[in-house]
């Protein structure tokens, strides 16, 4: 075990930087402490430090981030490659600009909801229980909606980024060898990212979608390089005049398709409309009576109205035959059957 004390920090200093002057001088003028690779598992009090603005602490063995108060003129922060599980105790870090946080075991992005200067975040390649993926809080995320521009989130399962849409003043994302999947949901935050230019996610699935790069830079009029590849505004400009122009034939396809739907349901409404159709009405045919029970005369004139009618529905047939050709050309909606109506034909 190896803590970061000041007797540690007065034996990694030159003596010709420190010249004639005490340790406790030399580090009240301190602005630079390079700390890295030195086995430190735990920060002990460095309040004498006050005017330092950037702290190298990487490649050690530190698990907590503590005794750091005093530092409330730091401005980047070097804490990659060391055994932190959780972000904490940075609150009176108000001017921290910087925060490098890869390599180490944070399952969640929070404690940082003091820093609204933070422009530049790295949290890459967290080693995560099995299965799970880097959360964030959305205090945090809050926090740095208006500041934050530089955000390094590559190599930690993340699958999604619709909760980051809230940091409004990214540029540079950096979110290689993760799970991304749907291209939507790359357009949907690229849509509210307005002043995104570098965006990096190779090694995610995405990014074997058809046509990936073309949709990522038709949603995005900022961006300037996708994974490591320049965009030229020549190649922006071909892809917005083929956009528009697909647009155009899928908007006129969509008009044809409803005025033609349109006119036959026109035509459908108003058939029953058009008095020219001939409409025919024929005699339904009359219940038989029961000879057994009628008399003489009963019989008698029941047969005179049994060919009364038979009469009656040749001559219509007659009557249909003879517009046929009309029929034939122009067709009929529907045929009535309606006896009560038979009496206004002329025979």
């Amino acid at each position: 075990m190896v803590r970061l004390t000041l007797e540690l920090i007065g034996k990694s200093l030159s003596q010709k930087n420190r010249r004639d002057e005490s340790l406790a001088q030399h580090l009240r003028k301190t602005t630079h402490l390079k700390l890295s690779n030195k086995n430190i598992d735990i920060i002990d009090d460095l309040s004498l430090c006050k005017n330092l603005n950037v702290l190298y602490l990487y490649d050690n063995q530190i698990r907590q981030i503590h005794n750091l108060d005093f530092a409330s003129n730091l401005r980047h922060l070097y804490l990659q490659n060391n055994c932190i599980t959780r972000i904490e105790n940075l609150a009176s870090l108000i001017k921290l600009e910087k925060l490098y946080l890869g390599g180490n075991y944070i399952t969640l992005v929070e404690g940082l909801e003091t820093l609204e200067e933070l422009r530049e975040l790295h949290v890459e390649s967290q080693q995560l229980p099995l299965g799970e993926k880097l959360l964030f809080d959305p205090r945090s995320l809050h926090s740095l909606a208006k500041s934050l521009s530089v955000l390094n989130i590559s190599n930690n399962n993340i699958d999604e980024l619709s909760d980051l849409a809230i940091l409004e003043n990214i540029s540079h994302l950096i979110a290689v060898d993760n799970q991304l999947q749907q291209i939507k949901d790359l357009e949907f935050v690229l849509g509210v990212w307005t002043k995104i230019s570098k965006i990096e996610l190779n090694g995610n699935p995405v990014c074997h979608k058809p046509k990936y790069r073309d949709r990522v830079i038709l949603q995005s009029k900022s961006l300037e390089s996708l994974d490591g590849k320049e965009i030229k505004e020549m190649e922006r400009q071909f892809l917005m005049n083929w956009k528009a122009s697909r647009d155009a034939r899928k908007k006129n396809r969509a008009e044809s398709a409803t005025n033609d739907h349109s006119s036959f349901s026109h035509f459908e409404d108003n058939d029953s409309e058009h008095t020219h159709f001939p409409v025919y009405y024929f005699p339904m045919a009359k219940e038989k009576k029961n000879f057994a029970i009628l008399s003489e005369a009963h019989r008698s004139s029941y047969n005179k109205e049994v060919q009364r009618a038979s009469y009656e529905e040749n001559k219509v047939r007659e009557r249909i035959s003879s517009h046929s050709d009309l029929r034939s050309s122009q067709p009929v909606q529907k045929e009535l059957f309606e006896p009560h109506l038979l009496r206004q034909m002329p025979l």
